[in-house]
């Protein structure tokens, strides 16, 4: 009796939510809503993770929540240590690169990996291709006679330039005619039969003067004459040419180890504040510092290595591009005109196998001094151009182009007149520690109630091809 009795209850049980199952569900869609608000408000995660330590939970957008408590700073850098890291490595570029234009072209060069602190690297400069005359050589003297032209000895101050068979033109003293008395409307050109480290250069005119009956004989050549290194000429029979030696010469120099420390106390976090004001402000303003003083040892720092007692250890300083570069410019306030720009454009541009855009860098004088010329169709100026995320102040002549700009460190470091013209094809960095960031746990070892984060590279500056670049200053 009592199982047919549950019987006929289920089965009018059974028909009553057959006639009335659209309000069963929507009871059960409030019921529902009910509990999402109230899992909301009362952060169901938490509890979860409270329930279930450790557990992580997906997010709709594939990504992760360390739900074991309040998130903190110290946790999302626990859990997701390359979170803050790659944030400040995409944004450095972007903090004031204006302020600091030296660190943003190497930055965006990209740095080449240094296994150590200490950088060997080698430059190789282009062969000279002129030098002067040392003693001046007078019409007949030292002449050999022969069979053939003579023979005199020319000696210059740099004779390892020049070899056998090269040709040299001397700048300013006219050759002659084939008759050997009438002067030529061309400069007078040598032939190098010989050089040796005693004698010097043994040298024969090819469009020489009669002299005495014996023809192509040399001119006076006065002490100071330019003399221009041209081609080699070789005879039918020759099969083979004194060699072309281009050895590297071997420079170093330190990486240096800088470094930003950043700290916010957990009440100073936690309190209200009348504008916003956090630690991602705090970092910022770290790493735009940071970068001002890079930009100055960059520039300006001496090579070398120093004995702390107190720390009982070896700090190495970086030495500055400032004396690195090949070439130096010299002018006084008195001869800036637009000539000197192009004398110093002619200067920067040439003689040194370099690219035709380069970067000026000067203090605030030597701009205004450049923003006051007057310019025209030889020697343009146009109002900006962009590049490495700076604006530049274009100035354009036939030798090349130059990208202007303002470097505030010049003033800082008591150089407002001078400047630095730098090839960005030849500046290289070499990295030892990337830009990096560390989280320090001061609360856990007991020093400071305090989120702390440390900034640090070790890096340093060179220059590939030194007579690329060039320093200005005011005599």
């Amino acid at each position: 009796m009592k199982t047919l009795k549950f019987v006929r209850r289920w089965r009018n049980a059974v028909k009553w939510m057959r006639r009335n199952y659209r309000v069963i569900l929507t009871v059960l869609v409030y019921i529902f809503v009910a509990i999402l608000a109230f899992g909301c408000s009362h952060d169901v995660a938490s509890v979860l993770a409270m329930a279930v330590p450790g557990i992580i939970v997906g997010g709709t957008d594939g990504g992760k929540h360390v739900a074991d408590g309040p998130l903190t700073s110290d946790l999302t850098r626990d859990a997701s240590p390359s979170l803050l890291l790659n944030e400040i490595d995409q944004q450095i570029v972007k903090i004031r690169p204006m302020a600091t234009p030296l660190d943003q072209l190497s930055r965006y060069g990209g740095g080449k990996h240094a296994g150590s602190m200490i950088v060997d690297y080698y430059n190789v400069d282009t062969k000279p291709t002129s030098t002067t005359v040392s003693e001046t050589y007078t019409e007949g003297d030292d002449v050999v006679a022969g069979s053939g032209t003579p023979k005199v000895r020319l000696v210059t101050n740099n004779d390892e330039i020049f070899d056998t068979s090269d040709t040299i033109l001397v700048q300013g003293v006219q050759g002659y005619e084939p008759d050997g008395s009438t002067m030529s409307q061309q400069e007078l050109v040598l032939y190098v039969a010989s050089r040796d480290a005693t004698n010097g250069l043994m040298v024969m005119a090819v469009n020489g003067k009669t002299v005495d009956g014996v023809a192509n004989c040399l001119p006076t050549i006065n002490e100071g004459v330019t003399l221009i290194r041209m081609g080699r000429a070789a005879s039918e029979l020759d099969v083979m040419s004194p060699q072309f030696e281009a050895l590297p010469h071997k420079e170093q120099n330190f990486c240096q180890i800088f470094k930003m420390q950043v700290e916010q106390s957990t009440l100073q976090r936690l309190s209200n504040k009348e504008v916003g004001w956090s630690m991602t402000d705090q970092e910022e303003a770290a790493i735009y510092d940071m970068r001002l003083g890079m930009e100055k040892s960059f520039l300006f720092g001496v090579k070398s290595r120093l004995w702390d007692p107190a720390k009982k250890e070896n700090i190495m300083l970086t030495g500055g591009i400032w004396h690195q570069a090949g070439k130096q410019f010299a002018y006084s306030e008195s001869t800036i005109s637009r000539d000197k720009v192009i004398e110093l454009m002619r200067e920067a541009f040439t003689g040194n196998s370099g690219s035709k855009r380069k970067v000026l860098l000067g203090g605030s004088r030597l701009m205004g001094y450049l923003s006051n010329l007057d310019y025209d169709r030889v020697v343009m100026s146009r109002e900006s151009v962009s590049k490495w995320g700076i604006d530049f102040t274009e100035i354009r002549s036939k030798f090349g182009t130059l990208y202007l700009l303002l470097s505030e460190v010049f003033d800082e470091c008591g150089m407002s007149e001078n400047g630095i013209i730098i090839d960005p094809e030849y500046i290289q960095k070499y990295v030892h520690i990337p830009f990096s960031t560390e989280a320090l746990d001061l609360k856990s070892s007991g020093l400071r109630n305090t989120d702390a984060l440390v900034l640090t590279e070790a890096s340093c500056l060179v220059l590939r091809y030194p007579k690329s670049h060039m320093r200005i200053i005011r005599r």
